[in-house]
């Protein structure tokens, strides 16, 4: 029951951010896109240095 209600009030404040907010909220989006796309990259040539 707890997890249900977290998981309501979560999804209300994400609601609440973009609409009061939505150039932050894009903000938002795309570091996080750029975050995962340096780590990918990051992932990519670590497992290139590896020795075959």
């Amino acid at each position: 029951m707890y997890k249900k209600q977290l998981k309501l009030a979560s999804i209300a404040f994400v609601a609440w951010y973009v609409i009061s907010r939505p150039e932050g909220a894009a903000n938002l989006v795309h570091n996080a896109l750029n975050g995962l796309g340096t780590a990918a990259e990051s992932l990519s040539q670590f497992m290139s240095a590896i020795p075959s």
